[in-house]
C-alpha cells in the first residue's frame, strides 16, 4: 500500500505546472550562474599565477637578503583562488590572499594583503551556485509543501483515502518521499550541468576528494531542502486552509532566508571587552620589543670591540641608503623592528669593519628572530579574543536558521569557511620557520650577503619553495558534521511534530 500511495502522489506532483517551472528556473539560474562564477574563478587564477611570477622577479632583483626578508621585502607567498569556491563562495574572495614572509614578525589572517582587483568589488560580481539553493530551493519546497494536507482537507480527498485500510504514518511517508524526489529532480540535474562544466574547464581539475566534497555539498543540500519541505507540510497540517498555509509559508520563508540572516548581524552589538584585550596584549608585545630586545640589542652594541652605538656600526659604502626602524600596528597587535641594507660596496677603509658588522648582523637576525616568535605568544590569543570569538557569537546565532547551518555546512566541504582561509596562514607560518632554517643552514645572518652584494649577490635558491594544499576530504567531512547533524535533526524534530499533529486531527 505505501508503495501504491508513493507512485499516486509523485504522478500527481510531477503532472503540476510548479514542477515544470521549477526545473527550468533551476536549470536556467545555476546553469547560467555556474558560467559567471567560472569567469570569476578563471580571472582570480590568472591574477594570482601573475602574482607569484612577480613576486619570484622581485625577490630576485634584490641583492642583498636584509632587503628581500623584512616585513618590506619581496618575499610573498600567494593563496590560491579554491576551485569549489563557485559552490559557496564563503571566506574565500573576503580574506587576503597575499602574505609577507619575515623573520622579523610571524604572519596572521590579519596581516595579509591583496593581489590584483579590489577584493571588495569581487563580492558582488556574482552569486555562488549554494546562495541560488538557498533562496530558490527553500521557496520551490515550501510551495510544494504548503498545500499538501490543507489542500486535500478542503478537497475531502483525505477522508476518502482514510476509508482504505492505510496508516496515517504511511500517508505522511508517502506525500514526503514523493516531494522530495521530485524536488530531487531539478537539484540534481542542475548540479549535473554543473559538474560537467567544470570537468570541462581547462584551468580546473578535480580529483577524488573534490568529487567526495561536492557529495557532501549534495547531501548538505537535501537534508536543507527537507527541512523547508516539512515546515511548510507543518503549516499545512496545522492551518488545514490552503491560503491561510500559503500566507504562513511566505512569511516563514522570507524571515529565514531573508530576514533573519541579515538583521542577526546588525542587532548583535559588538562587545567592548577586546579593546581593552588589545590594549593589554599590545602593551606586552611592546614591552618585549622596547624592552627585553632593547636591552639585549644595546648591550651588545656597548660591548663591541667598536666604539659606539650605532646600529649599523658606521658603515659607509656604495648602494642604496641603509636603514632602520620600529614599525606598529595597535589594530592587529603587529609591532616589528626592521633594519634593511644593501650596499653595493666598501672602500678600504670599510674593510675593517665588516668582520664586526657580520658578527652584528648575526646577533641581531637571531634576536628579532626570538623575539617575533615570544610576540607571537601572546599575539595569537589576543587576536582570537579580539577578532573571532565576538564573530563566532554571531555564527551561533545565524545558525538558529537552517540558512546559517546550510551555508556554514557548505563551506566545510568546499574548504572556504574560516577553517579553510587559515589552512593556508598555519602553512604560512610553517614555511616561515622553514625559510628561518635555512637561513640558518646557510648562516644568512652572518654572511656578508645580508648587507652587501660586493662580494656576491645574494643566494635566493637557498630559499625552500612555498606550497599550499587544501586538507582531505575527512577533515571537511568532520568540520562539516555538526552543522549537517543539527539539520538531520531538525528533520526528524519537524517529522515528529507532524505526524502528532496529523495523527490527532479529525478528517
Amino acid at each position: 500500500m505505501l508503495t501504491v500511495l508513493i507512485r499516486r502522489e509523485l504522478l500527481d506532483n510531477l503532472m503540476t505546472f510548479r514542477f515544470a517551472v521549477a526545473v527550468l528556473i533551476m536549470l536556467l539560474l545555476v546553469v547560467a550562474n555556474t558560467v559567471v562564477v567560472l569567469k570569476d574563478y578563471e580571472q582570480r587564477l590568472m591574477l594570482y599565477n601573475d602574482a607569484v611570477k612577480m613576486h619570484q622577479q622581485q625577490l630576485q632583483e634584490k641583492k642583498t637578503y636584509s632587503a628581500g626578508i623584512t616585513y618590506a621585502g619581496e618575499l610573498r607567498i600567494n593563496r590560491p583562488p579554491n576551485p569549489l569556491s563557485i559552490f559557496n563562495t564563503g571566506f574565500d574572495k573576503r580574506i587576503g590572499n597575499k602574505v609577507t614572509v619575515s623573520h622579523t614578525y610571524v604572519p596572521s589572517l590579519w596581516d595579509s594583503g591583496w593581489h590584483g582587483s579590489n577584493p571588495f568589488m569581487d563580492m558582488f560580481v556574482s552569486m555562488d551556485i549554494v546562495f541560488i539553493f538557498e533562496v530558490i530551493l527553500s521557496l520551490l519546497a515550501l510551495v510544494f509543501a504548503y498545500d499538501t494536507l490543507a489542500g486535500e482537507y478542503e478537497r475531502g480527498t483525505l477522508r476518502l483515502v482514510l476509508t482504505h485500510p492505510v496508516s496515517r504514518g504511511h500517508i505522511l511517508l508517502a506525500k514526503y518521499v514523493s516531494a522530495m524526489l521530485c524536488l530531487l529532480v531539478p537539484l540534481l540535474i542542475s548540479l549535473l550541468f554543473t559538474v560537467i562544466l567544470l570537468t570541462t574547464t581547462p584551468s580546473i581539475s578535480l580529483n577524488t576528494d573534490d568529487f567526495l566534497r561536492i557529495g557532501g555539498i549534495i547531501f548538505a543540500s537535501v537534508a536543507y531542502l527537507s527541512v523547508f519541505y516539512l515546515m511548510g507540510l507543518l503549516i499545512s497540517a496545522a492551518t488545514r486552509r490552503t491560503g491561510t498555509a500559503l500566507m504562513l509559508a511566505m512569511f516563514v520563508w522570507g524571515f529565514l532566508v531573508l530576514v533573519y540572516p541579515n538583521v542577526i548581524l546588525a542587532v548583535i552589538p559588538r562587545p567592548e571587552a577586546p579593546q581593552a584585550r588589545a590594549a593589554s596584549a599590545f602593551s606586552q608585545i611592546e614591552q618585549m620589543w622596547e624592552g627585553e630586545f632593547g636591552r639585549e640589542w644595546r648591550h651588545f652594541l656597548e660591548t663591541d670591540a667598536l666604539p659606539g652605538i650605532d646600529w649599523n656600526l658606521g658603515l659607509k659604502g656604495s648602494g642604496s641608503e641603509p636603514y632602520a626602524y620600529m614599525w606598529r600596528d595597535p589594530r592587529t597587535l603587529q609591532y616589528s623592528f626592521e633594519v634593511i641594507l644593501a650596499f653595493e660596496g666598501f672602500d678600504d677603509k670599510e674593510e675593517h669593519k665588516i668582520p664586526h658588522a657580520q658578527n652584528h648582523f648575526r646577533f641581531l637576525g637571531q634576536l628579532v628572530t626570538r623575539t617575533a616568535d615570544q610576540t607571537w605568544i601572546i599575539r595569537k590569543p589576543a587576536l582570537e579574543d579580539i577578532f573571532i570569538h565576538p564573530a563566532n557569537v554571531k555564527r551561533i546565532w545565524l545558525k538558529l536558521s537552517p540558512v546559517g547551518l546550510y551555508d556554514a555546512a557548505t563551506q566545510a566541504w568546499t574548504g572556504t569557511d574560516l577553517h579553510g582561509v587559515r589552512d593556508f596562514f598555519d602553512a604560512a607560518r610553517r614555511y616561515r620557520q622553514e625559510v628561518i632554517n635555512a637561513l640558518y643552514d646557510k648562516e644568512a645572518f652572518g654572511s656578508r650577503q645580508w648587507f652587501s652584494s660586493d662580494k656576491g649577490a645574494a643566494d635566493w635558491n637557498i630559499l625552500p619553495q612555498f606550497s599550499f594544499q587544501r586538507v582531505d576530504v575527512n577533515t571537511n567531512a568532520k568540520r562539516a558534521l555538526l552543522d549537517v547533524g543539527i539539520l538531520l535533526m531538525m528533520n526528524v524534530v519537524i517529522f515528529i511534530l507532524i505526524f502528532l499533529i496529523f495523527v490527532k486531527s479529525e478528517v
